[in-house]
């Protein structure tokens, strides 16, 4: 997950919730507007939301080996 920063300023932070024993309850963004204490610190690693996109795409892009792989893998399987 990537701080997102969206058109108008605002970052989306990723965020996780666990719970006191260290397990993993949940994922989330928390919404971080200029001004706010945090902003700059998280501002220096976000991306676009157009980049991010781009990221979700070419990762995609770059699965189609990997899911050939499995896919021949789960044939054999069967």
């Amino acid at each position: 997950m990537y701080v997102i920063r969206l058109g108008d300023g605002t970052l989306r932070v990723p965020q996780s919730l666990t719970s006191d024993d260290g397990r993993l309850i949940g994922n989330a963004y928390l919404e971080v507007a200029p001004g706010e204490p945090g902003y700059d610190r998280w501002l220096a690693e976000s991306i676009t939301e157009e980049e991010d996109a781009e990221r979700r795409r070419r990762w995609r892009e770059g699965d189609e080996d990997l899911e050939r792989a499995f896919l021949a893998f789960k044939a054999e399987q069967d």
